[in-house]
């Protein structure tokens, strides 16, 4: 009878030990039949993350009373299209041609250990950068794909994730949110401070509202920096979500990369239509996007989609889509025929 007591004792402690804490597999594969076209060539090929991001991840958490818990998140960028794991830029440098797309798996999208509490969370590691919020939020294809927007990825080193980084996400009051990040390319004293950065990101969203804004300064080199502003807001009015955003990249000795964008999202027999129409200008050159496509659900993770772009270049702009090559002021097209998965 003793020994069956201690058993039942044991395995309820050991019950209230697993309730308290856990570990989840979780990611999304995601391949795209996609065809880039250009003036000067062509491209045609099976491409990955044409709706979200292919990705590998492991997190978990662990209650540690009071209110406050510890949480963990390695994620990591994968190309199923042909096995290989994505790039990462250590020190929030920029990815060489040499190792990019060669590498095993690397937990490039989010490597993070924090903590969690009434005050918010503390997290470290490697994770979005603030100022990558503001292009994300409001890009009603998600920058992903050939429709991907304009503004995205042109923010700088950090522009769209930043390594060796402190984290503040504070908790949603009324609506009100605030992440604010510091990051640093770990240089050496006597070195230039390339790759350190500040920025932060200020969201209220409530209701049918949503609005943001992001601001952030990164050291690219030597008495050499670039800032970055953006600001979006988005509208439900039921039968459709419009966004909005603009961004500029202000880069030392070189002249302002301006984008903006507005889109819908508009729910419509049994998926979701999704347009936009983008710009991206700097020194008189100037590229123009237009972008429609189309998600239909088969289950609550899986989805097939379709979407088609076309870049219209003037002022000396040659930007092709999926590896289209076009020449300057020529227009260049693109679609992606794909299917997501989710676990």
């Amino acid at each position: 009878m003793k020994k069956s007591l201690i058993a039942l004792a044991v395995l309820a402690a050991s019950g209230a030990a697993m309730a308290q804490s856990s570990v989840t597999l979780f990611g999304v594969v995601d391949a795209a039949y996609s065809v880039g076209k250009g003036s000067i060539s062509n491209k045609t090929q099976l491409a990955n993350s044409g709706y979200n991001s292919s990705r590998l991840g492991f997190k978990g958490v662990e209650d540690l009373g009071g209110g406050m818990r510890a949480e963990f998140w390695l994620e990591a960028g994968v190309n199923n299209d042909n096995g290989t794991g994505s790039a990462t830029n250590v020190q929030n440098q920029a990815v060489t041609a040499a190792n990019a797309g060669t590498q095993g798996l690397t937990f490039n999208r989010k490597s993070t250990v924090g903590l969690v509490g009434s005050l918010g969370e503390l997290r470290l590691g490697r994770d979005y950068s603030p100022q990558f919020y503001a292009d994300a939020v409001y890009d009603p294809f998600g920058t992903n794909g050939v429709a991907s927007s304009l503004i995205a990825y042109n923010g700088g080193q950090a522009a769209v994730r930043a390594s060796n980084m402190v984290a503040w996400h504070s908790p949603v009051v009324n609506g009100f949110k605030v992440m604010v990040g510091s990051y640093m390319g770990e240089n050496a004293s006597t070195a230039a401070k390339v790759g350190n950065g500040n920025g932060i990101w200020l969201n209220y969203a409530m209701g049918n509202v949503d609005v943001g804004y992001s601001s952030a300064k990164t050291t690219t080199g030597a008495g050499t920096e670039v800032k970055t502003t953006g600001v979006g807001g988005a509208y439900n009015f039921g039968v459709a979500k419009v966004m909005a955003e603009s961004n500029t990249v202000a880069n030392t000795g070189a002249a302002d990369l301006k984008g903006s964008l507005i889109g819908a999202l508009v729910p419509m027999a049994g998926g979701t239509f999704r347009i936009s129409s983008a710009s991206l200008k700097q020194s008189g050159a100037e590229t123009k996007r237009t972008s429609i496509g189309f998600v239909k659900p088969m289950s609550k993770r899986t989805d097939l989609y379709a979407t088609y772009a076309r870049n219209a270049n003037s002022g000396g702009a040659a930007r092709g889509l999926n590896g289209g090559v076009t020449a300057a002021n020529a227009s260049s097209t693109g679609y992606d025929f794909g299917v997501k998965h989710s676990f």
